[in-house]
């Protein structure tokens, strides 16, 4: 897919994770929060990634979704290790000018790489220090979806972990560890600074950027170099169908490739064209989405709706929860009743809710709270259909 690339965000950052921004809390921890499919991660590796290096840091880039098989915690110190194997002879080396024949400095540099994170390897914070030292620069980890690590304990300890490594390198003007954490659901990702049991109290969230009106000339001046035919294009139309698709370059860039594509047979403007599908493909997210809901049985719907409306403040097994559901489905419902629902939620293949390791919810599809908030404005909610099998349930 082409790129826009967005060297002026990079740069920003960059400085404020290297605590060159007098007023910013960026060496603590930058969390960077963006919906799914709007560039995120890809500005994470082609962008910032190499923004980094060419100030001379050593970057371990970890995406926790990249196998939703594995523990997050695990993959966590996977990437660590991965990233510690090309400087074993850097660390021989430092072993012995320390008057050890191999690598074996206790509290240190005793581990194997291959089992960061482990009970019987190095600690998370021992397997960084190792790694600074080795590489002789910084080291920027960028852990991308980390709300995921909230998902399980080891998850949990491996953030804990990180923030005890972050207070051991850095120091005041000396930034050592710098640490990214990037998340598609700004209220999951709150978890990890809004509360003191969080590992991060206290750092801040930041909405990062969406694509703008210069991602937009961008492409207007590539179609309109690979098209000369359909100058000028429409600049506003194409932002339009941008704003439709939900920023979502991903999206909009396959749609367009449709629309201008020789065999699509169009006749009219592509730009036109453009927001029709936009428009479209907006109906049939939420059509699916209204579909997903109204496939449930009744006490699954009512919990799912509370946790729509309810957010952090969701709690499954209150008496207010529980008279909720009552009045939903129109009988009582008990606690064993609502957990047993809650987990067919969270079974489901996609999962409807998330729940971390210390028994908070969530709505899996952060998406799904757009289309409650608009069918509640629009007063149609909740959606009106067929009863699902098991109704009586």
């Amino acid at each position: 897919m082409l790129h826009f690339p967005r060297p002026a965000l990079a740069a920003e950052l960059v400085a404020a994770l290297e605590g060159r921004n007098v007023f910013g809390d960026a060496p603590n921890g930058l969390f960077l929060t963006a919906p799914r499919r709007t560039g995120k991660s890809t500005f994470l590796q082609v962008d910032l990634k190499p923004a980094l290096e060419r100030k001379g840091v050593l970057v371990v880039y970890v995406d926790l979704w990249s196998d939703l098989k594995r523990d997050p915690g695990e993959l966590i110190a996977h990437g660590i290790g991965e990233a510690l194997h090309p400087h074993l002879g850097k660390l021989a080396k430092l072993a012995k000018g320390a008057g050890l024949s191999k690598v074996a400095l206790k509290g240190w540099l005793e581990f194997d790489p291959g089992r960061v994170g482990r009970l019987d390897g190095a600690t998370l914070p021992e397997a960084l220090r190792a790694l600074h030292a080795a590489a002789g620069a910084p080291v920027a980890l960028v852990i991308d979806e980390a709300q995921h690590a909230l998902s399980s304990e080891a998850g949990e300890i491996a953030m804990t972990a990180l923030k005890a490594a972050r207070d051991q390198l850095n120091a005041p003007g000396r930034v050592n560890l710098m640490l990214v954490l990037s998340g598609s659901d700004r209220d999951k990702l709150l978890r990890l600074v809004n509360s003191a049991a969080a590992p991060f109290y206290g750092s801040q969230v930041q909405r990062m950027p969406l694509l703008g009106e210069d991602f937009i000339e961008f492409v207007a001046r590539r179609i309109e170099l690979q098209r000369p035919k359909l100058k000028p294009v429409d600049a506003r139309q194409l932002a339009e169908a941008f704003a439709v698709f939900g920023s979502r370059p991903q999206f909009f860039m396959e749609a367009l490739g449709q629309v201008l594509s020789p065999l699509s047979g169009l006749e009219s403007r592509p730009e036109a064209e453009l927001l029709r599908v936009a428009r479209e493909r907006q109906v049939q997210d939420q059509l699916q989405m209204a579909s997903d809901y109204l496939g449930l049985r009744p006490l699954q719907r009512a919990i799912l709706w509370r946790l729509l409306e309810r957010g952090a403040r969701f709690r499954p097994y209150d008496a207010a929860a529980l008279k909720f559901y009552a009045q939903a489905v129109g009988k009582r419902v008990s606690a064993a009743q609502a957990q047993a629902a809650l987990e067919q939620l969270r079974e489901r293949q996609p999962p409807l809710v998330w729940k971390s390791a210390r028994g908070e919810y969530a709505v899996d599809d952060v998406a799904m709270h757009a289309w409650y908030e608009e069918l509640q404005r629009q007063g149609r909610w909740p959606p009106a259909g067929p009863a699902a099998p098991g109704a009586g349930d």
